[in-house]
C-alpha cells in the first residue's frame, strides 16, 4: 500500500501500485483499469495524484486512454508469428494486417567485419565483411521495433544507405536487384533486458524486459542470407503460435 511516509513520491507508488495491477492476472490487454476515483479511495491518496501516475503510464504505452470508455491496457498493435514462417509476408504487411499504418526509419548502416557470433548464424568466416542495417519501426508513429540485419556483403554489392533511406522494402532491393529469395527461416524468442539505447528509442519505462527476436534466413539450398536481431516492444508487440488439435 501507499506509505506517504516513504521517501519515494506518493505518486510513483501509485504508478508502482497500478503497474501491479496491470501486470497480474487479473487484467490482460483490452481490460479497463479502475476509476481514478476508486483508486484514490482505494489508496486513500488524491485523485490528481492517481491522474499523475495513469499520465505517467499512459506516455510510455503502459496505458491508454478513451474520452468515454476510461484508461484500458492497450492491445497489442503488431501480431508477429512465433514459427519462422516466411509466407506470412513482410513486417510491413503484418502491422496492415492489424490495421496499422506501418513506416521504418533508417538508424545505421555501415560495412563491417563479422565477428564470431555473426560470422556463425551466416555460415562466413571471422572479420568477413558484412552489411550491417539497424531501423526503427513503427506503428501509428509509436516505436515498436528496433531491427538490425547482418548480410554478407559479397551478396549485396553495390548496396547503400540510400537504398533505404526512405523505408524501402529490404526484401524487395534483395528480389529485384540480387535475384535473391528467402526460402526458409530459423527463429528463436527471448527475454531481454534492452540497453539505454533501446530504452530509449522505445520509449520504454525503466527495468523493462523486451522480446528479443533472432532470426536466421536461407535461400533454397540452405545458405543463410541474413541474420536479423530484433527488439520488440513488450506492451506493442505480441508474438503469436497456431497448432491444429487432433480429433
Amino acid at each position: 500500500m501507499i506509505k506517504k511516509s516513504d521517501k519515494l513520491p506518493v505518486y510513483l507508488q501509485v504508478q508502482r501500485f497500478i503497474e501491479e495491477l496491470i501486470d497480474g492476472s487479473d487484467y490482460g490487454p483490452g481490460d479497463h483499469i479502475p476509476s481514478e476515483r476508486t483508486l484514490a479511495d482505494q489508496l486513500n491518496v488524491n485523485r490528481l495524484t492517481v491522474r499523475k501516475a495513469i499520465d505517467r503510464l499512459v506516455s510510455n504505452g503502459r496505458l491508454e486512454r478513451n474520452s468515454t470508455n476510461g484508461t484500458r491496457i492497450p492491445e497489442p498493435r503488431v501480431n508477429r508469428s512465433a514459427e519462422p514462417n516466411l509466407s506470412l509476408g513482410s513486417l510491413t504487411r503484418t502491422i496492415e494486417l492489424k490495421g496499422g499504418t506501418p513506416s521504418n526509419r533508417l538508424l545505421h548502416f555501415e560495412l563491417a567485419k563479422a565477428r564470431e557470433a555473426i560470422a556463425a548464424f551466416l555460415a562466413i568466416p571471422i572479420d568477413a565483411d558484412v552489411v550491417a542495417i539497424r531501423r526503427l519501426w513503427r506503428v501509428d508513429d509509436i516505436p515498436i521495433i528496433i531491427e538490425t540485419s547482418y548480410i554478407p556483403a559479397s551478396t549485396v554489392p553495390g548496396l547503400d544507405a540510400e537504398d533505404l533511406i526512405s523505408g524501402q522494402s529490404f526484401y524487395k532491393i534483395l528480389n529485384e536487384r540480387y535475384g535473391i529469395i528467402p526460402i526458409s527461416a530459423k527463429r528463436t524468442i527471448s527475454v531481454h533486458s534492452p540497453t539505454s539505447f533501446e530504452q530509449q528509442t522505445l520509449l520504454l519505462p525503466e527495468h523493462s524486459s523486451t522480446l528479443l527476436m533472432r532470426l536466421v534466413t536461407a535461400d533454397a539450398d540452405g545458405k543463410p542470407i541474413e541474420y536479423v536481431r530484433s527488439v520488440n516492444h513488450p506492451v506493442h508487440v505480441n508474438f503469436q503460435t497456431s497448432s491444429s488439435v487432433a480429433g
